[in-house]
């Protein structure tokens, strides 16, 4: 790579870069020109993302660590640097869950999902801002989800950790708001997506899991998160499912406890029986399942509509007062027509 052409790139470290969505987000960025840092507990996995992405003639360095590992974390994160230099865009992505009801779940599970999933997200935005706040610049995505807003059956460590990083993130950027820093801090708030995480999370349930409702497959997500990179608003609803849940929980939460207490739990299950000998990749990784699409791109869809959380929220309050607006005058003509 030139130097001219290396100056314009950025270098982007991406957490969770063996598979699935942090796989997508970190060729979406390569296919870009830009200098890719890859994060994720398994360095096989990871070998075969950096020849994935060298093929596409940009500068690719991994660095194998569990992001529950702080000090792994920031290890690796200068490792990167001083291949790659300063980060520029920095995303959240490794997660790990259990499908399972609350009552079957071990403390131990539980710890371990938290520890990933929400303090993974943590880390993983210490290390960036240890590179970014003496430069007052760059950008950290956090790969969100509708269910930081809304909690379903058998995701109840997922569900927790992903509002705990809703709530982190928030009282982060005020923090570099007071500071006048130019680091920005953005989350994007996803629907299902087409992983490998159904292939190997540890279930205890009957059934193997399965997306709730239509997934989109992790391509979408990553250009999504492209894009986001290069916009300025705190964050964003990606797919109409997520600006539907959102909203409905926003408006009628107990009307959506009693639909989701019907249908989430049949909704999250396949019809193939989970048996003994599934694996699943809590405690390790699974090597041989590490790819960036899941098992369900049949029915996955190749496109979503991505709006602004704040724009999405003026939406609905517009609609409903227009709503308002008409039945008022609807009954202000029925009353004079009486």
């Amino acid at each position: 790579m030139s130097d001219r052409v290396r100056e314009r790139s950025r270098t982007v470290i991406v957490t969770g870069a063996s598979a699935g969505i942090g796989r997508a987000i970190a060729r979406r960025f390569a296919r870009a020109g830009d200098r890719i840092g890859l994060i994720a507990r398994d360095a096989a996995a990871l070998n075969a993302v950096q020849d994935e992405l060298k093929s596409l003639g940009v500068e690719v360095a991994l660095a194998p660590a569990d992001v529950a590992d702080p000090d792994a974390v920031f290890a690796a994160t200068e490792g990167l640097e001083r291949q790659l230099g300063p980060v520029d865009v920095w995303v959240n992505d490794a997660m790990e869950t259990v499908f399972s009801p609350f009552a079957e779940m071990t403390p131990a599970e539980y710890r371990r999902v938290t520890e990933v999933t929400y303090l993974g997200f943590v880390h993983g935005t210490m290390a960036a801002l240890r590179s970014m706040r003496p430069r007052r610049r760059g950008c950290i995505i956090q790969i969100g989800s509708a269910l930081a807003y809304r909690g379903i059956p058998l995701q109840s460590a997922y569900c927790g950790a992903k509002h705990a990083i809703r709530g982190f993130t928030d009282s982060l950027r005020t923090e570099l708001i007071n500071e006048r820093s130019k680091v920005r801090i953005t989350m994007v708030d996803l629907p299902a997506v087409n992983t490998p995480q159904f292939d190997w999370a540890r279930v205890h349930m009957r059934h193997t899991p399965r997306p709730m409702g239509q997934p989109i497959e992790p391509e979408v997500v990553a250009d999504a998160v492209f894009r986001a990179a290069h916009g300025s608003w705190r964050e964003y609803w990606l797919g109409l499912p997520t600006m539907m849940l959102i909203v409905g929980n926003t408006v009628l939460p107990g009307l959506l406890d009693r639909y989701l207490a019907k249908n989430a739990i049949s909704g999250q299950q396949t019809k193939a029986v989970a048996g003994p000998d599934r694996r699943d990749n809590l405690d390790r990784p699974i090597t041989s399942l590490h790819r960036t699409r899941g098992s369900f791109s049949a029915e996955a869809s190749l496109r979503a509509p991505m709006v602004p959380a704040e724009l999405a929220r003026i939406g609905v309050v517009a609609a409903g007062a227009l709503f308002f607006f008409a039945l008022g005058a609807a009954l202000r003509a029925w009353r004079r027509g009486r």
